[in-house]
């Protein structure tokens, strides 16, 4: 009988080409690295469903996959024996059996990253990877009045990549709350889905905010026009963290 298994992960993304297998990329992937393990602890040729992809060098905490299989592994133990296998920059957090129709891409209800900025004038060596730095002093208010623009329902067209695929640019940002901590700035993003690249350049353009180039109302007047060359930049990679996927009994 086949089964599906529900995986939640956690990975440093930076040594991987995101999680979409794909070829020419140089680097493995999430999934690559993961179906591998599978196949080995199975034997069988295993195509797993992510909750979304991420981009290269992205991090995730909770970032959710399933796959079908007749293995009789029981639920619990997925977890502690794929972690045998797999290298240590990605780890199963909890592995659970769930019904046949759950599909982690489409039974999602809406997710959760977290965005961190170094803003300081020395760079990291420890969050050289896990944080965008930035060595000017950032304006947290004016930051904050301009996300306040964009929580809500809106066409993001602004905030997407060139190439998302998304047929309706429409989302639901539910919170945007931005934190200091010490010298990180941490921004929270939820929303109910998000576009390709929406949170990187929500992130880019409200840092360009805190530097000076953009006022809040401008950045409530790019939302409007829904085009894309007049928001800020792409945040870099390294900085984000799928931090969540929520399902209906989350």
């Amino acid at each position: 009988m086949t089964r599906n298994i529900k995986l939640i992960l956690e990975y440093d993304g930076t040594n991987y080409h995101g999680w979409q297998s794909q070829q020419g990329s140089g680097r493995p992937t999430i999934q690559d690295t993961l179906e591998t393990a599978l196949k080995a602890l199975t034997k069988e040729n295993i195509r797993t469903t992510s909750s979304g992809r991420t981009d290269a060098g992205v991090h995730a905490l909770g970032h959710v996959a399933n796959f079908p299989t007749e293995s009789p592994i029981p639920a619990e133990a997925w977890a502690p024996a794929l972690n045998r296998l797999l290298p240590k920059d990605i780890r199963i957090i909890a592995s659970e059996e769930v019904k046949p129709d759950f599909h982690a891409r489409f039974s999602a209800r809406g997710k959760q990253y977290r965005y961190i900025v170094l803003a300081r004038r020395a760079p990291s060596a420890l969050l050289r990877n896990h944080a965008w730095h930035i060595d000017r002093k950032l304006n947290l208010a004016n930051m904050r009045r301009a996300a306040r623009h964009l929580v809500g329902k809106h066409d993001f067209s602004a905030f997407r990549s060139s190439a998302c695929s998304a047929k309706v640019p429409v989302r639901k940002l539910k919170t945007l709350t931005i934190r200091k901590k010490g010298d990180q700035i941490e921004f929270i993003l939820e929303a109910d889905a998000f576009l390709m690249h929406m949170a990187r350049n929500i992130v880019g353009t409200l840092v360009e905010t805190g530097l000076g180039r953009f006022s809040p109302d401008e950045v409530k007047a790019m939302l409007k026009s829904r085009d894309r060359t007049r928001a800020g930049r792409t945040a870099p990679a390294r900085g984000l963290y799928l931090m969540r996927v929520y399902y209906s009994r989350s």
